[in-house]
């Protein structure tokens, strides 16, 4: 069985296509800040691809393939994943949990700035206490606003936060954060992780915060924040 996973970008095709196919454009929405990222970008988008002549089809690796549909309100981004086989398959719903998160940071990045380079905190751990992510933050998310509704949020760990909901699923939030840049906002990711046999025995949390335009001040200070909120409450590798 196949998983669709799509979202509407406000941005013409070719724009789209363009985040696709340039590492430099694909660094500002694919994954996070590390060592390897270069190299991860290489080896998923220009390793083992084939593209479609009208540039509205990208074939990956193990079967997934990207479409594009444009639509009179922007392009339809669509990531068909494939039929994961083998030793990849128990690894498959971590996968799709990637992907929400990365095509999330694919229109954020060129809906919100196309121009200006990101810059990523990324944490994340398991508690053999069973934490729940929510629960430790401190967020209700029943309550939560509909995507696109601004809310206000004071989490357990006395940061108060500001933005727009910029989309929800059953283990992730993504919120947008005005502090989190220096003009306009920057996107929150907060993801809850289920055991996996063979990857991780206890429930798991991973949080990307991409910024834009921070002085080095804040950056670290949103950085020591989020390390610290990791270390109290999911704290096993």
């Amino acid at each position: 069985m196949t998983t669709q996973l799509s979202v509407l970008i406000n941005a013409d095709a070719e724009q789209v296509w363009l985040m696709l196919r340039e590492p430099a454009k694909l660094a500002q929405w694919h994954g996070w800040d590390m060592d390897g990222l270069d190299a991860e970008i290489q080896q998923v988008y220009h390793a083992n691809v084939s593209e479609s002549a009208d540039h509205l089809r990208l074939n990956l690796e193990m079967g997934d393939f990207f479409t594009l549909q444009p639509r009179p309100d922007g392009t339809l981004l669509t990531l068909t994943r494939g039929v994961a086989t083998g030793e990849w398959a128990k690894y498959n719903e971590d996968i799709t949990s990637g992907w929400t998160m990365f095509i999330q940071q694919l229109k954020f990045a060129l809906e919100r700035h196309p121009k200006t380079a990101r810059r990523t905190i990324y944490v994340d751990g398991t508690s053999s206490a069973h934490t729940n992510l929510w629960d430790a933050l401190g967020i209700d998310t029943g309550w939560l606003p509909d995507p696109g509704e601004p809310y206000e949020l004071t989490l357990n760990t006395g940061a108060s936060l500001s933005g727009k909901v910029w989309y929800r699923s059953e283990s992730q939030v993504g919120l947008t954060v005005a502090n989190y840049a220096q003009h306009g906002d920057g996107l929150l990711i907060l993801a809850q992780q289920k055991p996996l046999e063979g990857l991780r025995e206890h429930p798991g949390a991973q949080i990307i915060a991409s910024t834009y335009g921070l002085g080095a001040a804040a950056f670290d200070a949103i950085g020591t924040q989020w390390d610290a909120f990791m270390e109290t409450h999911f704290p096993d590798e």
